[in-house]
């Protein structure tokens, strides 16, 4: 499948390192998740930066890298300090035939590698990213904020300041990218304001802070860290809306009937002061009723607004269920870190009305922007989210006939997967096939054609909402601000296609490594969790199988492996991705079954948990 990001495991990368060029080949996925094995590497990349862990063994102390398998000698006389168990950042200097030929230098030790802040440091070092930006970004961000809003930056916009205007967004948010407004119209719709911060007044092209902005592609969050995409003097200062200050947006004006149907929108330039620093949870509590004197006080100018606003909201979810947009629910687990930044423990992250509230507002939004440029002929980065390939799909569906599931179509369209979904709602299941659901679609990703999103049901869609933390919404922002300027389609054109095309590869390059990043901190900080409960039971859902064991998601989210080597001895038949049994014993280890484990292991720097099976007569 085209485009397709493929896993490779660290015996089948024939000693190829991160950068290099490589021929590869598909082979059968032990994950559900799209694997290959290397074939050839057709070009070595330069410098290459490697973060592993420093292990000792008989012969001395090795480099175990990060998803590479292999041990690699370490040239000890060139490299600077460093300790067993230390998680370490070092520099390919030799190259072998394999893993285990390579040497390499260590440039820097983060301390041990039970700590998953410390592995998640050392990660970053090795991809080159970093909190802080480079002197001449930090001292544009700063004399950018330090110049204020001034009149010439408002002249030319509406004046929105004496509106009621308001932002929600988590407690300890200080990038507020967003606010809203609501009136009724006399028919009973809506009028509904989204007012977003004007990123590109103050980011322009050519600029150093452009230029890192798009290097970074995408503000990066785990744990309690930010790695933002541009200098918090922007971020957390002059583009962020607090309460009580003015500042410039790029706003969006729409129309919306008593069904709440998308009648008409505009875009324009604004300046507004928000008179609410909403927060979900207090939000949460007045619409429903239970907040306490305090919080009634402080939402009182905007509590009729948000009663409209959830009201128009569960409207809006009603029309994407008619749609046949897909209901899929959240896997994300919410990290609990204590003074110290370890992990204390693993919740599921829970969406409130107020947190529904704002993404109906921001699609609503984000699909207007990419319907003006579809309908003026306007270049712009698109949110694209194509069909699931026939191959993914026929994979899902020889599972759901295993699980006695009803059969989907060879092409299903966005309304036959939340048909399916709604259906194994109701049964013990519904987590795995929630989980096969989400393997099956293809990646979402950045587009300069508008090629529609099909999670959402969706003909025109883009990320405009979200300029201080991601480069597409801040390019959309450009162009759309020189449209409001008067530019018209054919300049636009000339001046953008080029830029769109590649910031669209850009930007989907810069979210997967993100993505990817996210991940491994998540898996680190339950590994290290669970450290802390090595032999304890925990209940869970067999949530794959593979010919070396059985992953099981536990109830408080963290997966683990119960390895083939750790089964009961016995001759095993496996089908790959659907059960595993003792054809001796009777056990049975089957997809969405639940089953009873013991925590036997966790190794932080990887983010590997082992279990073993706590009660196996249980599973005959």
């Amino acid at each position: 499948e085209a485009g397709t990001e493929h896993f490779v495991p660290g015996k089948y990368l024939l000693g190829s390192v991160p950068g290099d060029l490589v021929l590869a080949s598909p082979i059968p996925s032990r994950t559900g998740e799209p694997e290959a094995q290397v074939l050839r590497i057709l070009e070595e990349a330069g410098e290459v930066r490697i973060s592993g862990e420093i292990v000792p063994t008989p012969d001395g102390l090795y480099l175990r890298p990060d998803g590479m398998g292999e041990l690699m000698h370490i040239d000890y006389k060139e490299s600077e300090p460093y300790r067993p168990g230390d998680k370490v950042l070092c520099e390919l200097v030799q190259r072998g035939e394999r893993h285990r030929d390579h040497r390499v230098r260590v440039l820097m030790s983060f301390g041990s590698a039970e700590s998953a802040g410390a592995c998640m440091e050392a990660r970053l070092a090795g991809l080159g990213l970093r909190a802080d930006f480079p002197p001449e970004v930090e001292a544009q961000a700063r004399k950018t904020a330090d110049t204020g809003i001034t009149a010439f930056d408002c002249e030319g916009r509406l004046d929105l300041r004496q509106e009621t205007i308001f932002t929600i967004d988590g407690a300890h948010a200080k990038d507020l990218d967003d606010a809203v407004s609501v009136q009724r119209r006399p028919d009973g719709g809506y009028i509904l304001w989204v007012h977003i911060a004007d990123v590109s007044h103050y980011v322009t092209p050519g600029t150093p802070l452009d230029g890192e902005a798009l290097s970074r592609g995408t503000s990066i969050y785990y744990g309690a860290t930010v790695i933002p995409m541009l200098p918090r003097a922007l971020s957390n200062g002059i583009c962020s809306l607090g309460a009580g200050e003015d500042r410039l947006t790029l706003s969006c004006r729409m129309e919306l009937s008593p069904q709440g149907d998308l009648l008409s929108y505009r875009f324009c330039k604004a300046v507004i002061r928000s008179c609410v620093r909403g927060v979900y949870d207090e939000c949460n509590a007045v619409l429903a009723g239970t907040a306490d004197a305090a919080l009634t006080a402080k939402y009182a100018p905007v509590a009729g607004q948000l009663a409209i606003l959830d009201e128009l909201c569960g409207k809006l979810g009603h029309l994407r269920a008619m749609r046949g947009a897909p209901a899929l629910e959240s896997t994300e687990a919410a990290v609990l870190l204590d003074e110290n930044g370890v992990c204390v423990g693993l919740t599921a992250v829970e969406r409130g009305r107020s947190e529904c509230i704002i993404e109906s507002c921001m699609l609503c939004a984000n699909e207007a922007a990419a319907r003006l440029a579809r309908e003026k002929h306007l270049p712009l980065v698109y949110r694209v989210h194509e069909p699931p390939s026939p191959e993914r799909i026929t994979a899902l569906r020889e599972v759901l006939a295993k699980l006695m599931l009803p059969d989907i179509p060879e092409r299903p369209a966005p309304g036959d997967i939340r048909r399916l979904l709604e259906e194994a709602r109701e049964t013990p299941a519904h987590p795995v096939v929630n989980a096969l659901v989400l393997r099956a679609m293809a990646k979402a990703r950045y587009s300069e054609e508008p090629l529609g999103h099909y999670g959402l049901a969706l003909r025109d869609y883009a990320h405009f909402t979200s300029p201080i933390r991601r480069y597409p919404d801040l390019a959309v922002h450009r162009i759309l601000s020189d449209y409001l300027d008067g530019a018209d389609s054919t300049w636009l054109m000339k001046r953008y296609a080029a830029f769109t095309q590649s910031a669209a590869v850009q930007s989907s390059e810069t979210e997967v490594r993100a993505m990817q990043l996210e991940r491994e901190a998540d898996a680190c900080y339950a590994a290290e969790f669970m450290h802390s409960h090595i032999g304890e039971t925990f209940s869970g859902i067999v949530s794959g199988v593979t010919d070396h064991g059985v992953y099981v998601t536990l109830s408080n989210m963290a997966e683990g492996l119960l390895h083939i080597r750790d089964l009961p001895e016995g001759e095993y038949e496996i089908e790959e991705g659907w059960y595993l049994r003792n054809a001796l014993t009777g056990l049975a280890l089957r997809l969405g079954e639940p089953v009873t484990v013991r925590c036997t292991g966790a190794q932080v720097s990887t983010g590997h948990i082992d279990l073993d099976l706590a009660d196996p007569a249980a599973q005959c």
